[in-house]
């Protein structure tokens, strides 16, 4: 499952604890939530808390982020929105940056200007790493790739991510 939990923490932990027995399972996508509410959904064993530009806007956020242990949580774009712009908190751990042109200057070497894209996950990445105090980026990827296997495909790869993590 992926779901949303905007501005409604508690009643999304209730449903959540409600139903935790019908699902193995699930994401909460987009996470702005608080530190106490970071802390809520950790408390449910088989959720994971996703990780995107929004989550990163802010110190407060990225105080929050700090607290995700890396097993739980996974990472996304939520293209085309929720990029990492130069005014949010994190952008200075920021190292993979792509040329852009505003969408009037359209140019097939480059990003529009303003439209998250898939490839810019490799920007929440460092961010996370970046506040976690971890310069190995591969190292962070390599465990939320494990937690996507485990969440997503727990039959088929999680063999395959556990060879990947012993590397």
């Amino acid at each position: 499952m992926f779901l949303h939990m905007r501005a409604a923490a508690e009643d999304f932990c209730h449903i959540v604890d409600r139903n935790k027995s019908r699902f193995t399972a699930g994401v909460t996508h987009s996470f702005t939530g608080s530190a106490g509410e970071r802390d809520k959904l950790l408390g449910f064993s088989n959720m994971y808390i996703g990780v995107n530009g929004c989550s990163l806007k802010t110190s407060e956020n990225i105080e929050v982020v700090m607290g995700i242990p890396a097993e739980r949580m996974m990472i996304e774009t939520d293209s085309p929105y929720c990029e990492i712009k130069n005014t949010h908190a994190g952008i200075k751990m920021v190292k993979y940056l792509l040329p852009s042109k505003k969408r009037e200057r359209y140019d097939s070497e480059c990003l529009v200007k303003g439209r998250n894209e898939p490839c810019l996950v490799r920007q929440v990445l460092e961010v996370v790493a970046g506040c976690k105090g971890i310069a190995d980026v591969d190292q962070v990827s390599k465990i939320i790739y494990h937690n996507t296997c485990r969440v997503f495909f727990p039959h088929d790869l999680d063999s395959a991510a556990d060879a990947l993590l012993a590397d």
